[in-house]
């Protein structure tokens, strides 16, 4: 295989990519334009992946300052580029596909025009998403410090990338537009399943000081009772004794998975980065083991991330424990762990979770505290409903994300594959 072609090509085209500089096909404008409306403004960042320097998108129009700036009209000018070099926060690159009557003019805002003769704009879209793009145009044309940075559009117009022809260009950019639109969806429907999950939090379970929520299950009529969190589970903690492990104790792999905050999040267990220990060294400890059915709550720093440790975890981890940031709630036989998991999800919850916290620079929660958390409980019965509904909501939730990140990986690697690097 040539180094002047692709690993995966369509069928067809065999010839070699040539050296091309971007200024063959984008021409700077002299005015310098952000459409108002940023639903008319698509932006594309350039450092998802990379490391070093993140550019991150992020939306503009009225958050841009206002400071020399005039409306002028964008009809006669089709298929544009915003090429943003502003700070860290705001910093990216962007298409303009439609326009309003008006646009916010800022000189912060570079547009560059497109010749669609040389290049397909959404072969070039994708091309910005690619190691090689961002190394070439982006990295070695930065300058200015960590505060302030500029990447000035002259300098990356200059550089030189592989390009085939523009038949080829087009093939490749129908198949990754086809490819970003499935993405699109499923991060609609993962969207909307989590605004339905929030929803769901709001109105199962009561508001503060009402005795019933607002909506419930048919066959359930009787008030929710207030108790402390004590009563209802026991509050564990971790070892922090001599033999908590430190340094050499952890492992890529072993015996007993040692909980971080990487594992306990806001989207509740998340195992991608794990360190383990062996199982002396477990047995060497004494509070903190997790058992089926515990409910992990973070307790330092990233307070108030619960984690549920049911049959689908424990069959993948059978042995866990917590670090010193962490606290377990072990739940009694007359109260079921998925609700008071939902429960110290849902706005009551996290709300006390706030209260009960203190520390600025790192937010605590102290065990004394949490056996004091207000909770209201309905029947087992009801709590059984409730928590079963939202685990199974959870569920589903979980598989969207997995199938999107799935999406996202295949991407990625088509951009190293179908990209000259």
């Amino acid at each position: 295989m040539s180094k002047m072609t692709p690993q995966i090509r369509f069928q067809g085209f065999t010839d070699d990519w040539e050296e091309r500089k971007l200024s063959s096909g984008l021409r700077e404008y002299t005015d310098r334009v952000i459409v108002e409306d940023d639903k008319e403004y698509h932006q594309i960042s350039v450092r998802n992946n990379f490391g070093g320097i993140t550019l991150r998108g992020s939306k503009m129009g009225n958050k841009i300052g206002r400071k020399r700036q005039a409306k002028i009209n964008l009809t006669k000018y089709p298929q544009t580029l915003i090429f943003t070099r502003q700070t860290i926060e705001q910093g990216g690159i962007g298409w303009v596909d439609k326009y309003c009557d008006g646009a916010i003019v800022t000189e912060n805002m570079p547009t560059i025009s497109l010749d669609t003769s040389v290049f397909s704009k959404y072969f070039l879209t994708n091309l910005f998403q690619t190691r090689i793009f961002y190394k070439n145009a982006i990295l070695d044309n930065v300058e200015g410090g960590s505060a302030q940075i500029a990447i000035h559009e002259s300098k990356v117009l200059s550089s030189t990338l592989l390009f085939p022809n523009l038949d080829e260009q087009e093939k490749i950019g129908k198949f990754f537009k086809q490819l970003d639109n499935t993405i699109a969806l499923h991060q609609r429907k993962l969207d909307l399943l989590k605004e339905q999950k929030k929803g769901f939090l709001q109105k199962m379970f009561p508001k503060n000081g009402a005795k019933v929520p607002e909506l419930r299950f048919s066959g359930f009529a009787d008030d929710w009772e207030e108790r402390k969190l004590e009563d209802a589970a026991e509050i564990i903690d971790g070892d922090r004794g001599k033999n908590y492990p430190s340094g050499d104790d952890f492992k890529n792999s072993g015996h007993t998975l040692f909980l971080s905050a990487t594992n306990v999040t806001k989207q509740g267990f998340v195992f991608k980065e794990n360190q383990y220990i062996t199982k002396l060294k477990s047995e060497l400890l004494g509070n903190g083991k997790v058992n089926l059915n515990d409910i992990i709550l973070t307790s330092r720093g990233s307070i108030g991330h619960i984690g549920l440790y049911d049959e689908r975890i424990n069959e993948n981890i059978p042995h866990a424990r917590i670090n010193s940031g962490m606290l377990i709630l072990r739940t009694d036989k007359f109260n079921s762990p998925s609700f008071i998991a939902q429960f110290l999800k849902a706005p009551l919850g996290i709300k006390q979770i706030k209260l009960i916290s203190f520390g600025s620079a790192q937010p605590q929660l102290t065990k004394k505290d949490i056996k004091k958390f207000k909770i209201t409980l309905p029947k087992i019965e009801e709590q059984i409903k409730i928590g079963a509904f939202l685990k199974q909501l959870d569920h589903t939730i979980t598989l969207h994300q997995r199938k999107l990140n799935l999406l996202k990986e295949q991407k990625k690697g088509f951009l190293q594959k179908m990209f000259v690097s």
